[in-house]
């Protein structure tokens, strides 16, 4: 489940609750909340809801993870997000977990009226860093960023 929204995390608590999935919270609410929904609310065992914070945008929701998810052999995984994230974080997933054997399927959350459609660039632009995040092992956009500043009179 990609954080950004409390309304992920309690779909994602209730899918878990549902059919005894364990849950993996990317960047989400604050630790007590998360505790309280998954373990007081939702009634699921301290060991099945892993709140990791590690990631700092939806590239990072991935590539902080995969790795983890790899050595656990976690070969599927739903992923939880806003319907208006969906495309990109799909994309960025696919790509990302993809490169480790990891197949998504997406559970989208609706926004109504707090949705905010993500244009094409941002889409692409995040599918690119995923793709050179593969290739080269690391995120290239801070290293692109101040090689251009340094070019600026």
């Amino acid at each position: 489940m990609l954080g950004g929204d409390t309304q992920r995390e309690i779909v994602a608590a209730r899918l878990a609750h549902a059919d005894g999935l364990p849950v993996i919270v990317s960047g989400g609410s604050n630790p007590e909340y998360a505790h309280w929904l998954f373990q007081e609310r939702e009634g699921l065992a301290p060991d099945q809801v892993r709140l990791d914070y590690r990631a700092r945008d939806t590239l990072s929701n991935f590539t902080s993870l995969v790795d983890d998810l790899r050595r656990a052999r976690i070969r599927h995984a739903l992923l939880v997000t806003s319907s208006d994230h969906m495309n990109r974080a799909l994309l960025v997933g696919r790509i990302v977990a993809g490169s480790r054997g990891i197949q998504l399927t997406p559970v989208p959350v609706p926004c109504g009226q707090l949705c905010v459609v993500e244009g094409r660039r941002k889409v692409w632009g995040d599918g690119a860093r995923a793709l050179l995040w593969v290739i080269s092992g690391r995120d290239l956009r801070g290293w692109a960023a101040e090689r251009l500043r340094s070019l600026r009179p």
